[in-house]
């Protein structure tokens, strides 16, 4: 049969199962053994399974995933994130949307210490965005900053996202981590330049806080800053030893495992409760990216065999435009697929098809997925189905409707989509702390 008429077959059946409701995995999964069995026949399941546990799961670069999170469901629970923001904002409250700045801020920091992008906005939502409204800041502008800060755990490292990306296309972890860094921070700030931007047009839209929360010596904002230093300490010593090569990826998140349990004894958060709660967290997540990677394996894999690569490149030749265009069309339909699926099944499904082009257009791997990742963030708040809406919703205030979340999230995604195309513009943003630290590819 025609690869090309099969490509139509497999995502068109992909399709067909997302629109009936039913899970990634086990859609991607049942495709990939449908299609063996009818093409190949009843012999050929075998490799199936010798698939799964031979290559997917056998792959040292997994446990990575597990303790990351681990990591960060131990910060969410720890009580952390309130210490940060309190302290956070006593440096920004005079300033008109100063508690929105600060949120970002910590969700920055959260991000580097979890590599999920729920758990900021949760914990944002439940902390910050109650803060501001009490405040008298505008209830859109409130929402959208935690759903979009709260994404940044998808850019900043430690990303579990890199390292699924980093596994199924072969590049370095190391190297996605340090490319995240660069444009995850300008991110960071761009966001809080369009807030404190609306803020000084609109100042309604977030007062400063009033005098007497913000009437502080230097040595007084000093020490109640303290909260900040565990966690920075703990970020320097995972991403640090990863970036300086002392461990890999896998022992980077050993340590900041490890860590993330010391710094829950050292704020007295530990109890039986709390660890039972996060280590069940930790299976769930666990076991949803590994169900994800079992089905895209299944998937992708198939594709491969039916000699995709050739195919694609007959495509992509056909176009015109070539670099730009490509690249550009590229974008367009990782930010459509990231509307619809996890990030992790969207790596596994379009590796197959944009492996090929990297390699034919000379595009540079560590460039090409940070512009992957960015646009995975700014699809995870895109309507209709971008998951931190949902996360948003789940943790909005009574009476908030899902229009409200989909009005306020859409100015950051214009701000993401602006720092997607300095990146592709400038790609220097991406690779310049990866080649000074691992030197040029």
């Amino acid at each position: 049969m025609d690869t090309g008429i099969i490509t139509l077959l497999l995502f068109g059946a992909m399709i067909f199962g997302l629109v009936m409701g039913l899970p990634i995995s086990f859609v991607l999964g049942a495709i990939g053994c449908v299609f063996t069995f009818f093409l190949w026949g009843p012999h050929a399941m075998g490799v199936i399974p010798n698939l799964i546990f031979g290559k997917a799961m056998s792959s040292f670069g997994l446990l990575a995933i597990p303790l990351f999170i681990l990591m960060g469901s131990v910060l969410q629970q720890s009580g952390m994130a309130d210490r940060l923001f309190a302290a956070v904002h006593i440096w920004s409250g005079k300033v008109a949307g100063g508690l929105a700045v600060a949120a970002i801020v910590v969700c920055a920091i959260f991000a580097a210490m979890t590599g999920i992008g729920g758990a900021g906005t949760v914990t944002m939502g439940l902390i910050a965005v109650p803060a501001m409204l009490s405040r008298g800041y505008n209830a859109r502008m409130s929402l959208g900053v935690v759903g979009a800060g709260g994404a940044l755990g998808i850019l900043i490292p430690p990303s579990i996202i890199m390292i699924i990306y980093g596994m199924i296309c072969q590049v370095s972890v190391g190297r996605l981590f340090a490319g995240g860094l660069g444009p995850g921070l300008l991110l960071a700030v761009l966001f809080c330049a369009y807030v404190l931007i609306r803020c000084k047009i609109s100042p309604q839209d977030g007062p400063p806080a009033p005098a007497e929360e913000t009437e502080l010596t230097f040595k007084q904002k000093l020490r109640a800053s303290t909260p900040v230093i565990p966690p920075l300490v703990l970020i320097v010593v995972v991403l640090g030893a990863i970036f300086t090569g002392v461990a890999t990826a896998t022992e980077g998140s050993a340590v900041g495992a490890a860590g993330s349990l010391a710094l829950m004894v050292y704020n007295r958060s530990l109890n039986w409760k709390t660890f039972k709660s996060v280590s069940m967290d930790t299976l769930k997540y666990t076991g949803m990216v590994m169900w994800i990677i079992i089905g895209a394996y299944c998937f992708s894999t198939i594709y491969m065999a039916l000699g995709a690569d050739s195919f694609i490149l007959e495509v992509i030749q056909g176009l015109p435009g070539g670099y730009w265009t490509v690249l550009i069309l590229i974008q367009v339909l990782y930010f459509i697929l990231g509307m619809l699926l996890d990030p992790g099944a969207i790596v596994m499904v379009t590796a197959p098809l944009t492996v090929p082009i990297v390699d034919a257009l000379g595009y540079d791997p560590v460039w090409f997925a940070i512009l992957f990742v960015i646009n995975m963030q700014a699809a995870y708040i895109s309507p209709p189905f971008g998951y931190n809406l949902f996360y948003l919703k789940a943790i909005a205030p009574k009476g908030t409707q899902m229009k409200d979340i989909y009005i306020a999230i859409i100015p950051f995604i214009l701000v993401q989509l602006v720092c997607l195309a300095l990146v592709m513009i400038f790609p220097q943003i991406a690779l310049w702390l990866p080649n000074l630290i691992y030197g040029a590819q």
